[in-house]
């Protein structure tokens, strides 16, 4: 755990400071600058651009992430895969360019009525797959060269701060909404050519693939991880994205704007499991590769409830602070409330199955991973028509929650009964027990006056009422070593 824990302190750092300029971007700034129909525009457009760049990486991603090993070399060319990396995503990009023009009729059927914006900045989305391409293809080669914070770097604060500024030549009346599109696109696509100069300025930027490397047995195996990856990545991206894009498409941009920002603060949750999914996920790859089922089980386990530690706090302190969110927010955004705390919630069981995608996905059984992703977002696609005609914005987030419940489940048995481990000890009740106190008693503070002077009051009660019993518990070794390690940096400063 020793690179996992060093790589996501600094990457949750990192993670954390993109989240306080994504909360500034778009919990306080977007509600108050932009109509609920131009945030769900912006929205929209990186929702589509996600969507057809991960299946133009055609599942090399996960190609990367599970047979890179084989292509480590000490001399840091790695025989070209970087190269080849580039090599795929171009073809991927000319087919999913080629499927995303051809489905214009379709995207657009109910534009014209809902959502005409969309319909001016429809082609805005073709660089966005292009850019999201590259900085997908550079990120994963910096992970798997143990190098996950880079990428978190580029992409939570240059990019957040770039769109915070862009944001403010609109609120000062600098600009107009067009030009505003343009250079949200510019700042969305900034991250890969950071990535690009980065790669090129620390010599690894080696283009020319290593083809007389690649063996039949490889060359099979890199195809069928890629095919499976192809299936699992894509129906990943579709699970982040399908809901966004099912609320635009029933119920309008505007609806799609009010999600978006509601959303946002349920998803908070899952900051941690990003950051030390990026690392622990090649930490895993080489686990397996040397049959180091201990490793990966101490993995499991601790990331389980490290991340659960911080998930549950987060929650607590959102919902405590619920609102005092809605006063932030303007009252157009009411409708939400339910929003943050049913994804709040279906998050907090991602959390809790902590590194349990990135176990099944770098192990010989990788493809089970396709078909279970493929499950979940059907059924995603299912409970979203089931349940947003009938509830609204709301019942996507119900149906996020029902189905991440689901897939949760099978992913919990397939571990254990594939591999014999599961994460959850005698700590968890524990946790839980103390976040319900922490919340609980944090409801008897009365109401103070100023927004800003609640929040700070509320989530100081909250957070010592939740740390001080998680710390002196030990419920997590990880945890407490964090805490003892700042602790004795502030003593060393003394």
């Amino acid at each position: 755990m020793g690179v996992i824990r060093k790589q996501s302190i600094s990457g949750s750092i990192y993670s954390y400071v993109g989240v306080v300029l994504g909360f500034i971007t778009t919990g306080l700034l977007f509600p108050r600058v932009f109509s609920t129909e131009e945030v769900g525009l912006l929205r929209v457009l990186v929702s589509y651009a996600a969507l057809f760049a991960q299946f133009a990486a055609l599942g090399f991603n996960v190609v990367a992430v599970k047979i890179f090993p084989y292509f480590r070399t000490k001399d840091d060319k790695h025989h070209g895969f970087l190269g080849l990396s580039l090599l795929v995503a171009l073809v991927g990009f000319a087919i999913a360019v080629s499927i995303y023009l051809l489905l214009r009729p379709n995207i657009l059927e109910n534009a014209q009525e809902k959502s005409q914006l969309f319909v001016t900045y429809f082609y805005f989305v073709v660089p966005l797959i292009f850019f999201t391409l590259l900085f997908n293809v550079f990120d994963t080669y910096y992970r798997v060269l143990y190098d996950a914070v880079k990428g978190i770097i580029v992409k939570e604060v240059y990019q957040r701060t770039a769109i915070l500024l862009v944001i403010f030549l609109y609120f000062f009346d600098l600009t107009d909404f067009h030009q505003i599109v343009v250079l949200y696109t510019l700042g969305i696509i900034s991250p890969s050519i950071i990535l690009f100069i980065s790669l090129a300025r620390d010599n690894k930027l080696v283009l020319r693939p290593d083809f007389g490397f690649i063996d039949k047995e490889l060359f099979r195996n890199m195809l069928s991880v890629g095919f499976f990856g192809l299936l699992s990545s894509f129906s990943g991206i579709l699970v982040m994205n399908i809901d966004i894009l099912m609320v635009d498409r029933m119920l309008g941009l505007s609806a799609a704007g009010i999600y978006t920002v509601t959303f946002m603060f349920g998803a908070l949750i899952l900051v941690p499991v990003r950051t030390m999914g990026k690392i622990s996920s090649v930490v895993i790859a080489e686990a397996w590769k040397n049959k180091d089922l201990k490793t990966i089980s101490d993995i499991y386990k601790k990331s389980s409830l490290s991340l659960s530690v911080v998930g549950l706090l987060l929650f607590i302190g959102i919902w405590g602070n619920i609102d005092n969110i809605f006063i932030i927010l303007r009252d157009d955004y009411l409708p939400g409330k339910m929003v943050i705390f049913f994804i709040g919630i279906a998050n907090l069981l991602d959390i809790a199955l902590g590194v349990s995608l990135h176990i099944i996905v770098n192990s010989k059984h990788y493809r089970y991973l396709s078909y279970f992703l493929f499950g979940f977002a059907i059924l995603l696609v299912v409970s979203n028509l089931l349940l947003i005609p009938r509830y609204g914005i709301v019942g996507a987030a119900l149906a996020s929650l029902v189905s991440k419940l689901i897939f949760n489940i099978v992913k919990y048995f397939f571990i254990y009964r594939k591999f014999g481990m599961q994460p959850f000890r005698w700590q968890h009740l524990s946790l839980l027990a103390i976040g319900f106190v922490a919340y609980f008693m944090s409801t008897f503070i009365p109401a103070l006056s100023g927004v800003v002077t609640d929040i700070f009051v509320r989530s100081l009660v909250i957070f010592v009422l939740f740390v001080v019993p998680v710390y002196y518990s030990r419920i997590s070794d990880d945890i407490n070593d964090r805490i003892d390690s700042f602790f004795a940096a502030l003593k060393n400063r003394n």
